[in-house]
């Protein structure tokens, strides 16, 4: 699989989440990813915004469902969303549901394996119950809390070649990562290179990062997609 761009707009206003999203097409992104705080923000009204703004982008909706799954899956299929996230310490009931959900309604289902104990067998357990993609996660907390302890912050790329390794599904790392590290994900067996905080979007008060961004988000599109 060639590598794909997605930006994360981790946003709570649509406007900007809108002006990010235009800047990150024009630098070579190529999916956009409605992110859970926007959605908490403008729910399916960010998701209709975005769709009808960019109607032949893939569009990722971060529910991060644990419950209700076909609903979810539903909702946001109908409001313009493409790909769905259910969480992997969801009961395996809602993951069916969800993957059950996409097929009815031709999205794609993104399973994560944030705050499981076992991140590499989560991942697999994920693509045996039907899932398209594994989001490999580092949650926000979960790293500040550690470093805040004086601990090393965990990665998402100390397991990544393991998680990638074990499914034949496409696998995409998230969690604090820096532009290099970013960059490098396709080298660790992960196509799919998302692009949030604290690269473009300030992780404190969830606005668009200080400095050239769509510059930046040149460079890092031109890098991770050279052999496009």
């Amino acid at each position: 699989m060639r590598p794909i761009v997605q930006i994360s707009l981790d946003l709570i206003d649509i406007d900007e989440a809108l002006d990010t999203a235009h800047m990150a097409i024009r630098a070579g992104v190529d999916w956009l990813e409605v992110g859970t705080p926007l959605i908490l923000a403008e729910g399916l009204h960010g998701v209709r915004a975005l769709s009808h703004e960019f109607p032949n982008v893939p569009i990722v909706a971060d529910l991060k469902t644990m419950d209700g799954g076909y609903l979810e899956a539903e909702m946001m299929a109908g409001a313009g969303a493409t790909h769905v996230v259910v969480m992997a310490r969801a009961h395996v009931e809602t993951i069916h549901c969800v993957v059950k959900a996409g097929r009815d309604f031709g999205i794609k289902v993104m399973g994560d394996n944030m705050a499981t104990r076992d991140m590499v067998a989560s991942a697999k357990r994920l693509e045996d119950l039907g899932c398209d993609y594994v989001i490999h996660h580092i949650g926000y907390d979960e790293r500040r809390g550690i470093a805040a302890q004086g601990n090393r912050m965990p990665s998402p790329l100390d397991q990544l070649r393991e998680v990638c390794q074990s499914v034949r599904i496409p696998v995409q790392a998230v969690g604090g990562l820096s532009l290099e590290q970013a960059i490098q994900c396709p080298e660790y067996g992960a196509p799919l290179v998302v692009l949030g905080a604290p690269l473009t979007i300030d992780a404190d008060s969830f606005r668009t990062a200080d400095g050239d961004l769509e510059a930046s988000l040149r460079i890092i599109c031109d890098r991770t997609t050279k052999d496009k």
